[in-house]
């Protein structure tokens, strides 16, 4: 039995399950011996690091670097899913991620990148940071190239910067559920989103006006056409609330959300006026974080890819620190329509 404080011994099958090889190839690499291979290796390494197990002293060694990770907040669960995607990603290869979060009245994101710089950060991953602002003035990440440290952004494009950028293909996120809620029958469908000035926004809403043309373009059997209506609101469980008040004022029985959590508070404004989800109104998210699916009722969402998005993020970084520069341009992944319970056929009448 271990001493209360002392190290928690690893145990083969759960390093061997993590890293995705056989107990004997985690007992060779534990045992220090030959005949695995590097990246095997590294695995059941990193493995140990994200089971919290306490490395072998003759396997410890030095990190190959910092890498700042910043992120708007924590409390949108799609925020610490792409996190922890990154670090695990960052920790196979041998890098030390630093997790930076802006907080209400806490450190900016300019400030928080100077502590970095400050630290030697060897590279910088910004998710939904100010470069997805189009208020916000590009010249600071080009002042953060010019200081030599690589970086790469997720979710929210500009041309002015010169980095690798990935994204999800937001028109198509609102196509396919303008679509979905179509074929439900849907004729009039609101779109609940941010604050236009960003990036993901605006793609949403020119996906969802283009699917509405296209919608009524296609035509319908009753020769009912389909109107949208989008209303822009907080990033925020209030502000799906407060926008699909809205929406249901202008007679929408469909509602497109601009993130999950948007979307429970449409949920919310529904079960206000005494209505009902999806049998008086569907609702659709966008995200698909990890317990989404069991929310009441389960939420039909469309799905980020957050593991290919951040694994390519990585990829692309340590493609600029190790000096091989990667195609200053957006890599954009498609998404995918999750259909449960939050959305069925459309009211009679």
């Amino acid at each position: 039995m271990s001493q209360p404080g002392s190290p928690v011994p690893a145990r083969l099958a759960d390093i061997a399950q993590q890293a995705r090889v056989s107990e004997a190839t985690v007992s060779r690499v534990l045992n220090g011996r030959s005949g695995v291979a590097a990246a095997t290796r590294q695995r059941v390494l990193a493995a140990l690091d994200i089971l919290g197990y306490e490395r072998p002293v003759r396997l410890r060694q030095r990190s190959a670097g910092l890498v700042g990770l910043v992120i708007p907040e924590l409390t949108n669960p799609i925020f610490p899913a792409f996190a922890q995607v990154i670090e695990r990603a960052l920790a196979g290869y041998g890098y030390t991620p630093v997790l930076c979060t802006q907080t209400p009245g806490g450190a900016t994101e300019d400030e928080l990148v100077e502590q970095l710089v400050e630290r030697g950060v060897t590279g910088v991953v910004f998710l939904s940071g100010l470069h997805a602002d189009t208020s916000a003035d590009p010249a600071r990440y080009t002042r953060l190239a010019g200081r030599g440290v690589p970086f790469v952004l997720i979710n929210g494009f500009n041309e002015r910067i010169g980095a690798p950028f990935v994204s999800p293909d937001d028109a198509a996120a609102s196509r396919m559920a303008v679509r979905h809620l179509r074929e439900l029958g849907h004729r009039r469908i609101g779109l609940a989103v941010g604050p236009h000035r960003f990036v993901p926004v605006r793609r949403k809403v020119a996906g969802f006006e283009a699917a509405v043309a296209e919608e009524n373009a296609r035509g319908s059997a009753d020769g009912r056409p389909v109107t949208g209506v989008v209303r822009h609101t907080l990033f925020s469980l209030e502000g799906g609330q407060a926008a699909t008040a809205a929406l249901l004022d202008d007679g929408c029985t469909g509602v497109v959300c601009g993130s999950d959590m948007m979307a429970l508070g449409a949920i919310r404004a529904v079960r206000q006026r005494g209505l009902a989800v999806p049998a008086d109104v569907s609702v659709i998210g966008f995200d698909d974080s990890q317990l989404i699916a069991f929310t009441d009722p389960p939420l039909t969402t469309v799905r980020q890819p957050v593991a290919a998005m951040a694994s390519a993020a990585v990829h692309a970084l340590l493609e600029e620190i190790n000096g091989n520069p990667v195609q200053h341009t957006e890599f954009v992944f498609q998404p995918e329509l999750v259909v449960r319970g939050s959305t069925a056929a459309a009211p009679a009448g």
